[in-house]
């Protein structure tokens, strides 16, 4: 991968995996817009993990105190505390990915074969949920944070969640639509949103370095380091400005960036 490749592809990945617009459907778009070779699984591994350190640094207040709350529950046998609650929540909300993630990823595998399909269907997703979004935010209540969302809520957004392994619909935008739809404040969904990324790609960075471990492709360690820390430095900035500013404005900036990101597909496709 040339140098250039490997910046715009982590700065990307570090931009898109928590805000609402889809890190997959840029990752895809992004080196055929450029003229690159899609990268191979390796650098979608490492950028990742670049994304995963950065959340994990960030909330790693609250990642400690809900594990431990965690451990505690499991001993003696209660949720004893808000945050014990809330672990078991992101717990539960993680189930619909492992149940529907591998069917949806063979899917997904036979659409990265066709350019022109790929590409007509992240722009069809990058559209359709970008409207959903914007009906959550205008219409929801915005009453309660993560600790109200209770368990059918929690359950909800993961089904919702298992969603966006298509290409387009965007892992953080559809479960942030989901809190929003049950009634949680922007921060309080986008949050939810951030913490519930740490199980759903340790598991998806799991499967992929299963895969890459059994393939025999050469691995390029320049590219990797360097993509792993740009997508980290990225990333981390990128949610602490988000939850910075989301309150203060609404999700029509990201509805618009998307309509107009889906609308430029549909022109450029041949």
């Amino acid at each position: 991968m040339e140098t250039t490749q490997i910046v715009l592809l982590s700065v990307v990945q570090g931009l898109t995996e928590f805000l609402p617009i889809s890190s997959s459907g840029h990752l895809i778009l992004t080196p055929l817009l450029f003229g690159y070779a899609l990268q191979g699984l390796a650098f979608d591994v490492a950028v990742h993990l670049g994304t995963l350190v950065a959340v994990m640094l960030y909330f790693r207040g609250e990642v400690a105190a809900m594990a431990a709350a965690l451990v505690d529950s499991l001993k003696v046998r209660r949720l004893a505390t808000p945050d014990a609650e809330l672990a078991w929540m992101i717990v539960l909300a993680s189930i619909p990915v492992v149940l529907l993630g591998l069917p949806l990823k063979s899917l997904l595998e036979l659409l990265r074969e066709d350019d022109r399909l790929i590409a007509l269907v992240v722009a069809a997703t990058t559209i359709s949920f970008g409207v959903v979004l914007w009906m959550a935010d205008v219409r929801g209540s915005r009453s309660r944070d993560e600790y109200g969302l209770g368990w059918k809520g929690a359950l909800l957004v993961g089904c919702f969640q298992a969603i966006a392994i298509i290409p387009g619909t965007s892992r953080s935008g559809i479960t942030i639509t989901a809190g929003l739809i049950l009634g949680l404040t922007r921060k309080a969904a986008s949050r939810f949103s951030f913490l519930l990324a740490i199980p759903t790609i340790l598991m998806a960075g799991g499967l992929e370095t299963l895969q890459l471990i059994q393939s025999a492709d050469p691995v390029d360690w320049t590219a990797l380091w360097l993509g792993t820390f740009l997508s980290f430095v990225v990333a981390y900035l990128t949610i602490h400005f988000f939850l910075g500013f989301i309150e203060k404005i609404s999700m029509l900036p990201f509805v618009l960036y998307r309509l107009l990101l889906g609308a430029l597909i549909l022109v450029l496709l041949p």
